[in-house]
């Protein structure tokens, strides 16, 4: 399922059980565009959260995004993994592992 951030406060709620992958990315991120297609397949049998670094920008800078786009692995509320900048689907099921 592929989810968007609507408020800051519905985070943790959202990540709190289960494995979820957030991407922060932003509309004018060429990168992040590429991305989009790869997260919708992916979020087709995996939970993937949306966030816009610009419409959410203390979340953003609470986990210090500092390029986008930026793949955070949840576990559990917890975060596991990372990536920064464009990957592959194959790379993103081996950062979700």
């Amino acid at each position: 399922m592929l989810k968007k951030l609507n408020s800051e406060d519905e985070f943790e709620k959202i990540i709190k059980k289960g494995t979820w992958l957030v991407d922060f990315s932003a509309s004018w991120c060429g990168p992040c565009r590429m991305l989009h297609p790869v997260l919708e397949e992916f979020a087709k049998d995996n939970d993937v959260l949306e966030i816009d670094v610009d419409e959410n920008d203390t979340l953003a800078q609470n986990f210090g995004i500092m390029s986008v786009p930026t793949l955070i692995v949840f576990k559990d509320g917890q975060e596991v993994n990372k990536s920064i900048g464009y990957i592959d689907i194959d790379k993103i099921k081996d950062l979700v592992k």
